[in-house]
């Protein structure tokens, strides 16, 4: 049975979840504010954490952002709030899916079960990967570049460890594509571009000589990294 972790202010919700997420073999647990849905985290170690926008004290992507510091745990955030830039800016701090209200609780387990059954496909690994001067910590989803940590959005780590775990293969646009449609159905061609572009200035790989990812003129791109 897999643990859902629920963090919302609406206690009728998280009843209704509760029992309705049982007949899925999902078992959940909810928390009502933020510093106890945190704590929870910590204690439960769930395999997926429902996160609402609107919380009392702090907003869902405060409490995002602090997750996103320790831990890969998959995250679908809930808003009442249908603007386009809310789901923008909760996917940029680290969701991996999101969900407006109100919603048909069915269709919330489907994404459940998308969600994890991606993470559950992602092929074992190492939980570190060093390459010079670059440090990818797969179980906290942490990334440091030459000893400092540095802020991924969800769609940049994974691009980057989609690179990463396969140094020297050369990728083109539409298996990146493939490979990131799960976190964003609305990417195209010229999306990756912008974030290869994106994810080289966060490492610092902007000079002519590039230090991890190289643009093969015409096909894709490949990492260059040397693993130690």
């Amino acid at each position: 049975m897999s643990k859902i972790l629920l963090i919302d202010d609406d206690e009728k919700l998280g009843d209704l979840l509760k029992e309705y997420f049982s007949r899925f073999d999902l078992d959940l647990t909810a928390a009502i504010e933020p510093e106890g849905g945190l704590k929870l985290l910590e204690a439960l170690e769930p395999d997926l954490v429902i996160l609402d926008v609107m919380l009392p004290g702090q907003d869902g992507f405060d409490v995002c952002r602090t997750i996103r510091k320790t831990s890969s745990v998959p995250v679908i955030m809930l808003t009442a709030r249908g603007e386009v830039t809310d789901r923008i800016v909760g996917l940029e701090l680290g969701a991996d899916d999101y969900m407006p209200k109100p919603f048909e609780p069915r269709e919330l387990v489907a994404r459940i079960q998308n969600v994890l059954r991606r993470f559950a496909d992602t092929p074992a690994s190492k939980t570190e990967l060093h390459y010079d001067g670059l440090e990818i910590n797969t179980e906290r989803r942490a990334v440091k570049l030459d000893g400092k940590l540095i802020e991924l959005t969800t769609m940049e780590y994974q691009l980057l460890l989609l690179l990463a775990q396969n140094p020297g293969k050369n990728y083109n646009r539409d298996e990146i594509l493939n490979e990131l449609r799960g976190i964003d159905a609305q990417l195209f061609s010229r999306s990756v571009d912008i974030l290869v572009s994106r994810l080289r200035q966060k490492l610092g790989d902007t000079g002519k000589d590039q230090r991890y990812i190289k643009t093969v003129w015409g096909t894709g791109y490949v990492f260059l990294g040397h693993e130690g």
